[in-house]
């Protein structure tokens, strides 16, 4: 499918400036004036330290998407080339590059998931259950993007919408039936799913984070509220929504929908879970009632968490017409990159990675721990720099309340001073610290989960918490290698070998 630049113009409601003489073929569009093509649109944003116009001279673009500081920008170049002019870029960025791309997601089922913790799992889940069910399975998220399987190389959690148009369209062209994506407050707020056509969304829940982004919890709901409000824009047609916290019942309010999860015995759900018993290894069986027929499963994933995530997945994929008993056999072998993600060395105890970096998951995954060892528990902990602050005692104390060895560490300091991120993380676990819980500063994360492994006996268990699937840490403005998962093998056969 091709447009036009007049095509986008009217879409876009723009006026265009040096308009070409004959119709000019849009074919691609993209925020990054190093990868736009001959004769492709570049979109010139304006940024923190400067106008994405500023770039646009040195760019082969056919065309410019910009707004009115731009067009000064480019003006005052001297560039004759056909620009778009709107007040405000990313309110039709979405619309846009939908219209470039072909409009894809509406060939496809999209189903978009949102909250603060569990949408990566969530994904996964649907992505190994509608595999089973015999869809073909696109997914994009934290992790990364999937096409049928196949890793496809991508960086933020929802891509801007140019980048993500495009991945709708590759993956329509691959004979993609069904998207499953995280759907972030950052994207809701800033357009990246603007021209996306959802069929169903799902919320997860919601706890203490980014308040770096938003200056509230209520404002942080009311991003979330976007994907769910039927006067909004951004709404999917339909809405599944997790009721085990007040925010996941104050969502279900506002989008307006008969379709509920959950895992406390609500009345009214549309699906319920009921955890009946756990395994050795971390898995657990649950008895699934999804509109009135029971289901078990043996979900390979340890936590209560867990469970709320398993049931709404499936909503989701019953939402979209999905087989609901092969999707839930497809469940049975559910796994997902840095999330309670265990490593076996042939050790005598539990020791886990995983991704949680938010008070309330901290808090979540801790529990979970206690709940399977009979021994003691021990934590690796650290806080993100450049980003929300006010959490950072409270990820302290959560942890501290639940383990017995509180080792507080770096995580991607980034351009703060490590030693004051871990002195906020440090005053919280001390103050919450009981008469026999140990705390200690290690300022290296390799160092930091070594010391976890050599602390833990047979009986234990031990986490490392905050990075799961990440392969880098960021200090300064540089990322090195770095990967929990390769730390925790490295210090376990240390450990081994010491013994031995």
């Amino acid at each position: 499918m091709q447009t036009t630049l007049q095509v986008l113009a009217t879409i876009a409601g723009a006026e265009t400036v040096n308009p070409p003489a004959a119709p000019l073929t849009v074919t691609q569009i993209t925020l990054d004036s190093k990868a736009v093509e001959p004769g492709g649109m570049f979109a010139a944003l304006p940024g923190t330290r400067v106008h994405g116009a500023e770039f646009a001279a040195a760019s082969p673009a056919g065309s410019i998407l910009t707004d009115r500081e731009g067009l000064r920008i480019i003006e005052a170049a001297g560039d004759t080339r056909p620009v778009l002019v709107v007040d405000d870029v990313r309110a039709v960025l979405g619309v846009v590059a939908a219209e470039v791309y072909g409009w894809a997601s509406k060939s496809m089922k999209l189903i978009g998931v949102t909250g603060t913790s569990g949408k990566t799992t969530t994904t996964y889940m649907l992505e190994r259950g509608l595999a089973a069910a015999g869809c073909k399975v696109g997914l994009i998220g934290t992790t990364g993007t999937r096409i049928d399987g196949r890793d496809v190389p991508s960086q933020l959690t929802t891509p801007e919408a140019p980048k993500l148009q495009e991945l709708f369209g590759q993956m329509l062209a691959s004979g993609v039936t069904h998207v499953v994506m995280e759907v972030s407050s950052h994207a809701l707020m800033l357009g990246r799913v603007g021209g996306t056509d959802f069929d169903v969304a799902g919320f997860t829940n919601l706890s203490q984070d980014h308040l770096d982004f938003h200056p509230t919890m209520e404002d942080y709901f009311a991003a979330k509220a976007l994907f769910f409000d039927p006067a909004s824009d951004l709404a999917a047609r339909r809405s599944v929504i997790c009721v085990d916290d007040e925010w996941g019942e104050r969502m279900a309010g506002v989008a307006q929908t008969p379709d509920l999860v959950g895992t406390r015995g609500q009345s009214g759900l549309t699906v319920a879970a009921e955890q009946r018993g756990t395994h050795a290894n971390g898995a657990q069986d649950i008895r699934l009632t999804v509109d009135g027929a029971a289901y078990d499963l043996r979900l390979p994933m340890p936590g209560e968490f867990n469970v709320a995530n398993a049931a709404l997945a499936v909503g989701l994929a019953n939402a979209v017409g999905a087989d609901v008993e092969a999707f839930i056999r497809g469940l049975e072998n559910a796994a997902v990159p840095g999330r309670m993600e265990r490593v076996d060395e042939g050790q005598g105890f539990v020791a886990v990675v995983d991704y949680a970096h938010k008070p309330a998951a901290i808090a979540a995954v801790l529990d979970t721990l206690r709940s399977q060892v009979a021994g003691r528990v021990g934590v690796v902990v650290g806080a993100g720099g450049d980003r929300d602050a006010s959490k950072r005692p409270i990820m302290g104390a959560e942890a501290a309340r639940r383990a017995d060895l509180v080792i507080v560490t770096d995580d991607n300091p980034r351009t703060e001073d490590p030693a004051t991120i871990r002195g906020a993380v440090l005053k919280g676990a001390r103050e919450a610290a009981g008469p026999d819980t140990e705390i200690r500063e290690v300022g290296g994360r390799g160092e930091a989960i070594a010391q976890l492994v050599a602390w833990a006996r047979p009986g234990d268990a031990v986490i490392a918490v905050g990075k799961g699937h990440e392969v880098g840490q960021i200090i300064g403005t540089t990322t090195h290698h770095f990967d929990d998962r390769e730390a925790m093998r490295e210090a376990l056969a240390a450990s081994k070998e010491e013994k031995a």
